[in-house]
């Protein structure tokens, strides 16, 4: 990727893409409140699975990876640190969500087995696959 628009749009969509992270993530850890328990007990897909995320012992440590994860997410697509890792991290998280909310063929009202949620993991994929934190980002000063 060598053209000045194709650099800046890339470290745009990463950076925009943090944002939407980041605040996903500090709303959850704001609110006090706030818990993955209604969320996974609405799954569709793999039941089995999400049941287990609602153990007792289990829920605690999922509502700080979902909180933490999705701040420390955000603050790596803002500043282009570590998106490497981060990125396919965050794949996986956006992955855990779709299948929680799938009833194939419709994830929810508004789509047809495509949501926003397979779109974010796609495009967090690219970001990895591109090293996109090296755009502007302090991933160029560790990746040389």
């Amino acid at each position: 990727m060598t053209k000045i628009p194709a650099k800046i749009s890339l470290a745009l969509l990463r950076i925009s893409m943090g944002w939407l992270m980041l605040y996903a993530g500090i709303t959850k850890i704001i609110d006090s409140e706030w818990s993955a328990q209604g969320f996974l007990r609405g799954a569709k897909t793999f039941p089995d699975l999400y049941k287990w995320f609602l153990l007792p012992q289990n829920l605690p440590w999922v509502d700080f990876a979902n909180e933490w994860g999705l701040t420390l997410l955000g603050i790596s697509l803002i500043t282009g640190a570590l998106v490497r890792y981060s990125s396919p991290l965050g794949a996986i998280l956006m992955l855990l969500y779709y299948f929680a909310g799938l009833d194939f063929p419709y994830p929810n009202e508004h789509s047809l087995i495509v949501d926003e949620h397979i779109i974010y993991a796609l495009v967090l994929a690219f970001f990895a696959a591109v090293g996109a934190g090296r755009y502007w980002g302090f991933d160029s000063r560790f990746y040389r």
